[in-house]
């Protein structure tokens, strides 16, 4: 497996070397389609050397959003930025886009195909060529380069439509669902490739459904319910902006449910295990006394809302807000 050399992104004028500044920013944007209200009012920030999650449940406005900053829609309010500049053809040229619905030719090989886009921003073909085939063989492809897309999985053509963002060395990635139905192997090597690309300064915003690889790969986060941004910050922000700690316990062989014995506001449970929402001040002395009463404790752990909690928690209350309007 080969680690591609990325190039290292420099820091724009008068920004001491190192330091971690926006660089892609989005104010106050908003798009309707007729009655529809597809954006309203997002602002979010990239930084330089940063994932940023963006999450929402279907037809939230992630796509909308991440379609207006490459001009494939047109907002109807709102800046989009890139390093304090209105976005034009030459920021466009550092940008690379991997869209929910891929965009790549079935017949065409793969090695030729990456190369080619590259050509068309801008890049000449020899050094198209070369980068084509380093960026191939670090996503584990290299022996595929010949074949001709339609032939491979649907994971593998993932990989080769990340390859495509990848080959002019962008300073911004923006990736729709990047990871979906994706094989744990292909998870791993598409963040291998996003951390490697971050490493050297690049800033990356990608949207996905699964939380559990975006609590592992992002360093921030933004939650977008019904077209308005309703959280952001560290993914430890938008765990505790839910509220209450979550409490685990685990039981062998329990003399009694664990629903019915341990304090707490019920989250899920199984025949040995119970995690529950608990306020601050709870005496976690006596909760754990009371799993004691029913069998021998075999885990016990105390810990803010896991991320799919707080999403749910969060687009949950502002969809039962909206219902009760």
């Amino acid at each position: 497996m080969r680690r591609i050399r990325f190039l290292p992104v420099p820091d724009p004028p008068g920004a001491p070397t190192g330091q971690t500044d926006v660089m892609l920013s989005i104010s106050d944007l908003s798009k309707r389609y007729g009655e529809i209200v597809a954006v309203d009012s997002v602002s979010l920030s990239v930084p330089r050397g940063r994932i940023v999650g963006f999450v929402g449940p279907n037809g939230a406005g992630k796509s909308t959003t991440m379609r207006s900053i490459f001009g494939l829609v047109e907002p109807d309010h709102g800046s989009i930025t890139w390093d304090g500049a209105p976005v034009g053809p030459a920021a466009l040229a550092r940008f690379g886009y991997m869209p929910e619905q891929r965009g790549l030719y079935p017949k065409m090989k793969i090695l030729d195909q990456v190369a080619f886009f590259a050509e068309l921003k801008g890049v000449d073909r020899a050094t198209a060529r070369r980068r084509a085939a380093e960026i191939l063989a670090s996503l584990d492809l290299a022996d595929r380069s010949a074949e001709p897309l339609e032939k491979l999985s649907h994971g593998n053509q993932q990989r080769v439509q990340l390859a495509v963002s990848l080959a002019t060395d962008p300073e911004l990635l923006v990736l729709d669902e990047p990871f979906n139905g994706l094989d744990p192997v292909a998870v791993n090597t598409l963040q291998r490739a996003l951390r490697e690309r971050v490493e050297v300064g690049a800033g990356v915003l990608f949207s996905s459904h699964q939380l559990d690889l975006v609590e592992r790969v992002c360093d921030e986060l933004v939650i977008i319910v019904r077209g308005r941004v309703r959280a952001a910050g560290t993914v430890t922000d938008v765990r505790r902006s839910a509220g209450r700690h979550h409490l685990t316990v685990e039981v062998d062989r329990p003399t009694a449910p664990l629903g019915d014995v341990v304090t707490g506001t019920l989250v899920s449970s199984t025949t040995r295990s119970v995690v529950v929402a608990v306020d601050d001040d709870t005496e976690l002395d006596r909760v754990l006394a009371q799993a004691r009463s029913v069998g021998t404790v075999t885990r016990f752990e105390y810990d803010l809302p896991s991320l799919q909690d707080a999403f749910t928690a969060i687009a949950g209350a502002d969809l039962a807000a909206e219902v009760a309007a």
